[in-house]
């Protein structure tokens, strides 16, 4: 009698450990720093971790970043969620072996050749009520 191996979690549900490994560990090189505008969805001051909602996509046409990592001179506790902010993104790319490529294309049909990793270098609060009560006020004047 034959035994079978035992599946693990990751391949039954996901992808098989070898390439959840593989993007565990990817090599991020620095891609790019871009400066976009948008608030927080949430704060995760334990993990130094956020998710934000960006006004203009990403290159890569995404407008939600989850779990972006904060860099340390950032101080969390001054954070708002719902308020605008001027975000400092560095982003990092790693590609993916042909391997997982083709394994995220058959398994998946997904075509990904390779990841990204966001850090929010800097957030500046952007006072867009004072900007709309000072046009207000003008706009009274006349």
């Amino acid at each position: 009698m034959v035994r079978k191996a035992a599946k693990s979690k990751s391949d039954e549900n996901g992808l098989p450990e070898w390439a959840e490994n593989e993007i565990k560990f990817a090599n991020f090189k620095e891609y790019d720093t871009i400066n976009r505008t948008g608030y927080f969805l949430d704060i995760n001051e334990e993990k130094k971790k956020a998710d934000i909602q960006l006004y203009e996509p990403l290159p890569d046409d995404r407008t939600i970043i989850e779990e972006i990592e904060l860099s340390e001179k950032i101080n969390i506790k001054d954070l708002l969620k719902g308020f605008v902010y001027e975000y400092n993104i560095k982003i990092s790319k790693a590609l993916l072996s042909e391997q997982v490529v083709e394994l995220l294309k058959t398994k998946f049909q997904l075509d990904m050749q390779e990841i990204y990793k966001f850090d929010l270098e800097d957030a500046q609060m952007m006072n867009i009520e004072s900007d709309l009560s000072e046009n207000t006020m003008e706009e009274e004047e006349e």
